[in-house]
């Protein structure tokens, strides 16, 4: 039998070195790697003596005579840094291999090297071998640097440098073009945006063309030039915006992808703080990937690689067989049956909603196609609403001219903001840039907080600035479908959370918050009018200012050192954190505990923390300026009714996120795009008014709320206290003490309404020895002593019992004593 000649593989148990190994079947092929495996020998290919080694032992069993020589071993990222690694492996590496294959009889060297060492083209003007070296990066810098050193040290061995292509097959491709089908599949929005010259594009190699090319290139060993240089690849640069559209019909059915050419500053400026933003998030709040665009990327984005592949013709007698327009279709149909296993296969992170319905064995490109059906059914039902708010910047355009108000601050605010509603407007009427709705939202706050800001003196402007930001505001994002949601929270989970029996998104839970926001906002708005001089009085029924002071108590307070210390109208910015609280309240379903986290922890935060701002303020009127404001003390009231009515939400959305860590999501993504839950999967159903109106209304005032006879009595007990300076005459220490522990205990009281923050009441018992303490140590009457003591120990007793809990909250219920 004939000895079949002998080709030696670095690289040999690699996905190209493995295939190679089988596509040459007339030879004997001898494979180096770092490992030993069947057919493969260990080596270092950065240590001489580990490469001396091995040739020695292959050397003892096969001969010391090679047909070829392929290297393939070499190192590689996609960070675009200089790596010590491209020296250390592929210049040196290469090196010292060559110098220790000069004791053996290597027929033909052959080097895989990349095409993008070479200067780039321009469309119509493809590169050949003869094109300047001139590689923009690290790779391909390292692979220049190695063919220097095969020029330089190669002997008596003639070499063949195949310069690649990009290299795909029906399942897998290069980074780059696995990231744009990524990026179109998931609907990324930077999948609209290019940085470079959408007519530019690369050339690819089909694998199993590569192989060819490899093969034919060992089979014509002796008829090749000693210093062979071929490039191999597809002739075509299919340009960046082909693809686009290629993709996006393949993908998503689509023929109009729109690909947006962003300048080169802004997204290197983009690509560099993503990039730095990264290694901020920790392991285990964001699971994801680093981000993919890097600088050095957004400079080579015009870069154009044709290629002329005449010599690969003539001299290995090759040319593709294949073709990345017909094989797209066959890489996005492996895509769309097993997207899972083909994110797996190109090295990428799934999205967070794959990755659960790869878990629970759903079939993905399912619920993907579902979710985007609906979301584009529901986003078409509500079309009217981004029209009439194309309207409405019209209207703010207009209004400087039309209402008559001047101030060229208010005009200029106008004026750009109605052409950014109208622009903006506009663009979301496609329902791929929903997320642009809250640009358009935000553009209604600068319009509610703009007369604030500019301190207007017209009641007009004050009036149009507030109440058209706020219609923008609602036509932008409280209509349906609220943008921003992931596709697994929107596609399916519960509306009520685990182990409650209620949801506290629910529309009888908001109504109540949204009800006490009006008409704190109306109460508010008609201060803020006299803070800006639209108004000349207040009315005020009860608190009469300084004798020496024409102004009532409201208008002293509202006008005190206090309320001027802030930068805008304080009754103005509580006007307008009411309005949000309408806004938000208005904002997604009886879901979005777990579909819109964040905005229920903003919701909280306005209401919680503001609430107890309020509370504050109203505690150092009698205390610091001397009188009271009724209408404070009436929005004071309205903020603090709605602290229980939002303390279920806020706990159920942290049970949810808990539980979502403990399943080890995302917890950023989950934060921001939501997540499903454990539980029933009815997050999809739609609120009703069906029921009688009494069991509607019953849910408004008594969901998840419980006035207990001891809660009542503590906020009597409070309430009381506060004015102890009318009902007895107490002054001084003991009339600011009273004071105090009057307001802090009808805030806990109000506040331990809430089932869900019953333990909240024992703070009371503190504040109740306090009192009673107090009463000891200041000055006072018999009278206000004995009263005070009183009062303290009718607290402690009214603050013991708990009350019934007449819900269920989950895991929270055993806290609830």
């Amino acid at each position: 039998m004939t000895e079949k000649p002998r080709v030696l593989i670095t690289g040999a148990a690699g996905s190209i070195g493995s295939a190679l190994r089988e596509r040459l079947v007339d030879y004997e092929v001898v494979g180096l790697d770092r490992e030993d495996g069947p057919g493969v020998f260990a080596l270092d290919i950065t240590d001489s003596a580990s490469i001396e080694r091995v040739l020695e032992r292959i050397a003892d069993r096969h001969g010391r005579r090679f047909a070829a020589v392929i290297h393939l071993a070499a190192y590689f990222d996609f960070s675009g840094e200089d790596n010590p690694l491209y020296d250390k492996v592929n210049v040196e590496g290469t090196a010292k291999l060559l110098d220790a294959l000069q004791d053996y009889e290597v027929e033909r060297f052959i080097y895989s090297g990349t095409m993008l060492v070479h200067r780039p083209g321009a469309p119509g003007l493809p590169i050949n071998e003869a094109t300047a070296i001139d590689p923009k990066w690290a790779y391909p810098a390292s692979k220049a640097k190695a063919e220097e050193v095969i020029r330089d040290r190669h002997g008596a061995m003639p070499y063949l440098l195949l310069h690649l292509a990009g290299l795909y097959d029906e399942e897998t491709a290069v980074p780059t073009l696995a990231e744009q089908v990524r990026r179109i599949y998931e609907r990324d929005p930077k999948s609209h945006a290019y940085s470079g010259d959408l007519h530019t594009g690369q050339s690819f190699l089909h694998r199993e063309d590569m192989l060819d090319a490899f093969a034919r290139a060992v089979d014509r060993r002796a008829e090749l030039p000693d210093d062979a240089v071929i490039l191999v690849g597809e002739p075509e640069a299919v340009p960046y915006d082909e693809l686009q559209h290629i993709l996006a019909r393949l993908i998503h059915g689509e023929e109009d992808w729109t690909t947006l050419s962003v300048p080169k500053p802004l997204a290197a400026a983009g690509a560099w703080l993503e990039t730095k933003a990264e290694p901020v998030i920790p392991d285990d709040i964001d699971q994801g990937e680093e981000p993919f665009i890097k600088p050095f990327m957004v400079r080579m984005a015009d870069d154009h690689y044709e290629l002329d592949i005449s010599r690969a013709k003539s001299l290995l007698g090759w040319e593709p067989r294949h073709a990345l327009r017909e094989t797209l279709p066959k890489m996005v149909e492996r895509l769309k049956v097993d997207p899972a296993g083909w994110y797996a296969a190109n090295g990428l992170t799934p999205p967070p909603w794959l990755q659960a319905v790869a878990e629970e064995g759903r079939d993905a490109e399912e619920l993907r196609a579902c979710h985007e059906d609906r979301f584009r059914a529901v986003h078409a039902r509500n079309l009217w609403a981004h029209f009439l708010n194309a309207g409405m910047g019209a209207w703010l355009l207009a209004s400087p001219m039309v209402v008559g108000y001047g101030g060229l601050g208010m005009t200029i605010s106008d004026v750009v903001s109605g052409l950014l509603v109208m622009a903006g407007s506009l663009l979301v009427l496609s329902w791929r840039l929903a997320l642009l709705r809250w640009a358009v939202a935000a553009v209604g706050l600068w319009g509610m907080a703009a007369p604030l800001l500019f301190w207007t003196e017209s009641a007009a402007a004050y009036l149009n600035g507030s109440l058209s930001g706020m219609f923008v505001f609602a036509l932008a994002v409280c209509m349906r479908p609220p943008p921003g949601v992931g596709r697994i929270a929107a596609s399916r989970g519960p509306a009520v959370p685990k182990g409650w029996d209620y949801s506290p998104s629910d529309w009888t839970q908001r109504i109540p918050i949204i009800a006490l926001a009006i008409f704190g906002y109306l109460v508010s708005r008609y201060l803020a009018a006299y803070q800006l001089g639209h108004v000349d009085g207040v009315w005020e029924p009860f608190f009469a200012g300084a004798p020496e002071d024409p102004k009532n108590g409201t208008e002293e307070i509202i006008t005190s050192d206090v309320s001027r210390a802030w930068p805008v109208p304080d009754a103005g910015l509580g006007a307008l954190t009411y309005q949000l609280e309408i806004l938000i309240g208005l904002i997604g379903s009886a879901s979005r505990w777990r579909t819109m986290p964040w905005l229920v922890l903003v919701f909280g935060i306005m209401i919680v923390p503001l609430g107890v701002v309020s509370i504050t303020f109203i505690i150092i009127q009698p205390i610091l300026l001397g009188t009271w404001c009724s209408l404070c003390l009436i929005t004071a009231a309205a903020m603090l009714i709605q602290i229980p009515y939002s303390v279920d939400e806020l706990i159920a959305t942290c049970q949810f996120l808990v539980r979502r860590k403990r399943a080890g999501r995302p917890m950023l993504r989950v934060f921001l795009t939501g997540d499903t839950d454990e539980g029933a999967d009815d997050g999809q159903r739609v609120e009703s008014f069906e029921r009688p109106p009494g069991a509607v209304i019953g849910e408004m005032l008594g969901g998840g709320i419980g006035v207990t006879p001891g809660l009542a009595v503590s906020a009597a007990v409070g309430l009381w206290l506060m004015f102890t300076r009318l009902t007895l005459g107490t002054e001084g220490s003991l009339a600011d003490t009273d004071h105090l522990i009057g307001a802090l205990a009808l805030t806990v009281a109000v506040t331990a309404m809430a089932e869900s923050a019953r333990p909240v009441r024992f703070l009371n018992i503190c504040l109740g020895a306090a009192l009673v303490i107090a009463a000891l140590v200041m000055d006072g009457s018999w009278l206000q002593k004995g009263a005070d003591i009183l009062a303290g120990l009718v607290l402690i007793a009214a603050s013991v019992p708990r009350g019934p809990i007449r819900h269920s909250y989950g895991s929270w219920s055993r806290l609830l004593v």
